[in-house]
């Protein structure tokens, strides 16, 4: 391994298919970079005396210790490494938005290390190679858990409890498991297969998954309480209205509702037309309305905006997010690559039309000391065929929690620090801290689920970010 890595090698990200190539099908952009480069890029990593980089990761993923054995050679044992912390690697490998990166201590004077691409690609290595294997419990506790919802922290807490020898049920109101994993982000982002091979690996370990499930209307309240331990991993779907004049017309549609529909239809083998030859504006600056972007290119829409209230981010970190912390920079996605044009400070003011939307009021504004003023003269209207609302979620939309003992506050699951929502029942991820990322996701999965085990066992042998020893 080179300890000068850093100096002779630039940084390389994954490589994407040519955008006229990948807006005709579904298959993934992102491509694994050969070997050798692969290998250049682990050597770049500096072996920090502090690695900022574990504190950017909520998961605390241990970078520098699997960077240096794929550096020298060790494939295996870099991936052990990784599966020390992250329960699904292949998954954040892909989606991810890498804040680790962000906190890379070669990231005060250079790009910093591509981890998320080394991540993937070691990942990925190990499905191929045969390095992932079922990890069954040696000696069962005879204690159940119910767990609602397999989205990625139902998934991880699932898998970590099977492991530590219970029993657990996963109830799945959709017909096949992993929640926005499999339903919400697109192929072209995420392949599905990635997916049911972990699935498999769950289920091999013991996970059972009830799936086309909904608790409170196919099983009662009543009937979870029958299980040793409850956990709530039931996300933040309620999509956030805009309380706008003609919200309601068809054509203005939840971004989640139109990607959900898409990813079925990919999923049964047909192609998705939602949008073809239509005129599609995209209102919602994050991921999701991103991946609404390239969904409807992809769909054969005639023209594709994308609008933003907020002013167009800086290329480069500035004053008011001093490293290590991450800042809000100008970071195009590969569906932005593909044909669409951005908005910038541009608002809503409503909608126009009469069996269906026809036409979208904006405003221009602009912004002064943080406050939004419109400008003058910045009304317009632009006639549409769609309008695709992705501007965040309200909260959960599991209007049963009541026959729990549970009430919402902000739309949220209140709980303590571990979890904890009410004696014997606990909750985690997007429907206790709100939409939030893949990776936070898969660490409140694992922190509960050690906090679970404490309950049932006692003791817990599974880690979670700072353990120093298991209990």
């Amino acid at each position: 391994m080179s300890d000068r890595g850093f100096l002779e090698h630039d940084r390389t990200t994954l490589p994407k298919r040519p955008a006229e190539e990948r807006i005709g099908d579904w298959a993934e952009v992102e491509q694994h970079l050969p070997a050798e480069r692969l290998v250049q890029q682990a050597e770049r990593c500096m072996d920090c005396g502090v690695p900022f980089c574990h504190t950017g990761c909520p998961l605390g993923n241990h970078i520098p210790d699997w960077n240096e054995a794929l550096a020298s050679g060790q494939g295996k044992e870099a991936w052990q490494r990784l599966e020390e912390t992250n329960n699904f690697p292949e998954i954040t490998g892909r989606i991810c938005p890498a804040p680790c990166e962000d906190a890379c201590v070669l990231a005060l004077q250079q790009a910093p290390v591509a981890i998320r691409a080394i991540e993937r690609q070691i990942a990925d290595a190990a499905f191929t190679r045969g390095w992932i294997e079922p990890r069954p419990a040696s000696r069962p506790t005879g204690r159940t858990v119910a767990i609602v919802g397999s989205g990625p922290a139902g998934l991880t807490a699932a898998q970590q409890l099977a492991r530590a020898g219970h029993s657990v049920t996963v109830f799945e109101r959709d017909e096949a498991p992993g929640g926005l994993l499999r339903f919400g982000i697109p192929d072209f982002k995420f392949d599905r297969g990635v997916l049911d091979l972990r699935l498999d690996q769950l289920r091999a370990e013991g996970v059972v998954f009830r799936c086309g499930v909904s608790v409170g209307v196919d099983v009662g309240p009543e009937e979870l309480r029958c299980f040793d331990a409850v956990l709530l991993a039931v996300g933040a779907l309620k999509p956030r209205r805009l309380g706008l004049d003609g919200e309601d017309l068809p054509g203005v549609q939840p971004a989640l509702d139109y990607l959900v529909a898409a990813n079925r239809a990919v999923a049964a083998g047909a192609a998705p037309q939602d949008a073809a030859g239509e005129r599609v504006v995209v209102l919602g600056g994050g991921d999701t309305g991103a991946d609404c972007v390239g969904t409807a290119l992809r769909q054969g829409a005639a023209d594709v905006l994308h609008f933003h209230y907020k002013p167009a981010p800086p290329l480069e970190r500035g004053e008011e997010a001093p490293w290590p912390f991450p800042p809000v920079l100008l970071r195009p996605s590969s569906s932005h690559e593909e044909g669409s044009e951005r908005g910038w400070s541009v608002v809503a003011r409503g909608f126009v039309g009469g069996d269906r939307v026809t036409g979208l009021r904006v405003a221009d504004v602009r912004w002064i000391d943080g406050s939004m003023e419109e400008v003058e003269g910045g009304e317009r209207l632009l006639p549409v065929d769609r309008v695709l609302v992705a501007v965040g979620f309200a909260g959960t939309d599991a209007d049963w929690l009541d026959g729990l003992g549970l009430r919402l506050d902000r739309g949220r699951v209140p709980a303590d620090g571990q979890g904890l929502a009410a004696p014997g029942i606990w909750s985690c991820g997007d429907a206790t801290r709100g939409a939030s990322l893949v990776v936070d996701a898969i660490a409140d999965g694992r922190r509960v689920a050690r906090a679970i085990d404490l309950h049932l066992s006692g003791r817990s042998r599974l880690r979670v970010l700072d353990d120093t020893a298991p209990l």
